[in-house]
């Protein structure tokens, strides 16, 4: 592989943090440029501005700076066809086009995906944002409870609701109708059965034909302890999960990734790029709960440390459709990453609360950075989630003990963080 590689990477949030970190490591990376990043990927590389919604000015951007790879990292800019314009240009996209993207961009195109390709998942119903009254109705139907609500597009993680109650359906329907946040997202809902289990991800490097299980992680998706309270982007992972067996995995391969993989092909739409499977693991054995088209946030803070492949190359080998040459490598340790949040989140919250105590953080573990801006010399919280802290350890139990540790060393007014990130793994060694 010829050095000096330079890279465009889309995105500025924790992930993107991680994919900067990592792909910095890369002999063969020349110039790595972030649009629009954050204090943490300026320490791996170069911030830019640069409106990465006008595709345009992207293309014009890597020609200027004869950027050889752009790897994008948030789903919006895949759900709008960024690939299929980049490419189009001539130049090489970490990520899939956007007819592959939809897996992700509607939850209605996924589910009937799955259903033609007898790709296990929970059955559902489907309705516009004008039939709310017949969804209601649907659901009146059925008498069983919990149901899950989805807003068929992107919401950022906020678009999923788990009802217990018809007064609850009510409450989210009404929600999903009127707020200003959801309502493009919610012009179609996807009613679905709630599955009884535990849920995990599985993520999938794709080049189109060839397919490797990068890793597996388990996200703690809600605000309060317990998994409790709203949804949330993510308030930590720990990976590898050992809910996922040897033998479950052989299976989530089998059952879920492969017919995916194939199904995609079929559909002439070939998945090239990173495939986030949501998985619950039911007493049927592993559903798929939802695609997403990029890696988690902030799952991929958990599940990249561990590789031992050159990120850069493996990109590079996805984009030319040679991941047929590469075996995966892995290190042996547990990872565990814990969000510390700005008070109020998911909700509003205020920023320019000064940070403190990074240069205290042990060399082993990992902070990196989501919500945080400048202000003169001070690093300060500009987002609802803000740090990411990553323990390792030869167990999961000293991976948390790590990333706890190191938790304690930051500070900010107003911090919050869960205290019981990987817990339900250690229940599940026990």
């Amino acid at each position: 592989m010829d050095t000096n590689y330079n890279v465009l990477l889309i995105g500025g949030g924790g992930r993107e943090h991680a994919i900067a970190w990592k792909l910095s490591q890369s002999p063969n990376l020349g110039t790595l440029y972030i649009a629009p990043g954050n204090p943490g990927t300026a320490e791996a590389g170069l911030n830019i501005k640069l409106n990465t919604d006008d595709f345009a000015a992207v293309s014009e951007f890597c020609q200027d700076h004869s950027i050889d790879l752009v790897v994008v990292g948030p789903e919006a800019p895949l759900v709008n066809g960024i690939v299929d314009y980049l490419e189009k240009e001539g130049f090489a996209v970490f990520g899939p086009k956007k007819s592959a993207a939809m897996l992700e961009g509607s939850k209605q195109f996924a589910k009937e995906f799955m259903v033609k390709y007898d790709v296990p998942t929970a059955d559902y119903a489907v309705f516009s944002s004008d039939e709310f009254d017949d969804a209601l109705k649907f659901v009146q139907s059925k008498e069983s409870y919990p149901i899950v609500l989805k807003a068929d597009g992107l919401a950022a993680g906020k678009g999923v609701f788990i009802c217990d109650s018809e007064e609850e359906v009510i409450k989210r329907l009404d929600q999903l109708k009127n707020d200003s946040k959801l309502q493009d997202a919610a012009s179609k809902l996807v009613v679905e059965e709630f599955m009884e289990g535990e849920e995990a991800s599985a993520f999938v490097i794709a080049d189109g034909h060839t397919s490797h299980i990068l890793n597996n992680a388990q996200d703690h998706k809600r605000i309060g302890e317990g998994d409790t309270g709203l949804n949330t982007g993510g308030m930590g992972a720990y990976s590898p999960a050992p809910l996922l067996t040897e033998e479950m995995l052989d299976r989530v391969k089998y059952e879920i990734i492969e017919r995916t993989i194939t199904g995609m092909q079929l559909e002439e739409s070939a998945y090239h790029g990173i495939l986030y499977v949501g998985l619950m693991i039911t007493n049927d054995g592993p559903k798929v709960v939802e695609y997403n088209c990029r890696f988690g946030d902030p799952e991929c803070q958990a599940i990249l440390p561990p590789l031992e492949n050159d990120l850069l190359t493996l990109m590079i080998a996805t984009t030319e459709q040679r991941l047929d040459e590469i075996s995966l490598q892995m290190d042996s340790d547990f990872r565990c990453c814990v969000v510390l949040a700005s008070d109020g989140y998911p909700g509003s919250y205020s920023k320019g609360k000064i940070i403190t105590g990074l240069e205290s953080v042990d060399e082993d573990s990992l902070v990196f950075q989501a919500g945080t801006a400048k202000d003169g010399d001070n690093l300060v919280t500009s987002g609802g989630r803000v740090l990411s802290v990553v323990g390792k350890g030869p167990t999961l139990k000293k991976a948390i003990d790590h990333a706890y540790k190191n938790v304690q060393k930051l500070s900010f007014e107003g911090c919050y963080y869960r205290k019981d990130i990987g817990y339900k793994g250690l229940d599940r060694i026990k």
